[in-house]
């Protein structure tokens, strides 16, 4: 999908975003490697679970270099308005603790995925719910954006 087609030209997407929990989210850097590969790696199961049959991710042998190479395109892919993957830091960037990515959802027509995660230790708890609460509003509010469908490791609803 061309990035015209699905935000509008010119629109910059938000570089740091604040959560009500303390923490933030700011788009992944393949600086972020080895934060972002403990959360990935530690949470594995859950999120092979349920991006594993759409993304075949995160894979059991994933390595430090594919991952760092997934980062790259990433920031590449956010340069470009094509999709964007943002870190749930704490304050002093010292832990990532999951992640929101939001991409066209399909070729066909101009909607949204958004979905999120956060490690497996805060699942359930307050970070995730006000995360859940969050995602959403921020999005809305935020981000030109129609016909979005959010997706979660626990939860799926269209807005």
């Amino acid at each position: 999908m061309h990035p015209t087609t699905w935000l509008p030209a010119g629109w910059q997407h938000p570089a740091r975003v604040a959560v009500p929990t303390g923490h933030h989210l700011r788009p992944l850097r393949a600086a972020d490697v080895d934060l972002d590969m403990k959360a990935v790696l530690g949470s594995q199961e859950r999120l092979w679970a349920e991006y594993g049959g759409v993304w075949a991710w995160p894979p059991a042998d994933l390595t430090v270099e594919r991952h760092r190479a997934d980062l790259v395109r990433h920031e590449r892919e956010a340069a470009q308005g094509v999709g964007y993957r943002y870190g749930l830091f704490d304050t002093g960037e010292t832990e990532l603790l999951g992640r929101v990515t939001i991409q066209p959802a399909n070729q066909d027509r101009p909607s949204t995925e958004v979905s999120w995660w956060v490690v497996d230790w805060l699942v359930g708890g307050p970070v995730e719910a006000a995360l859940a609460e969050f995602v959403p509003d921020w999005v809305a509010s935020e981000w030109p954006l129609t016909d979005v469908q959010y997706q979660t490791t626990t939860t799926r609803r269209t807005a």
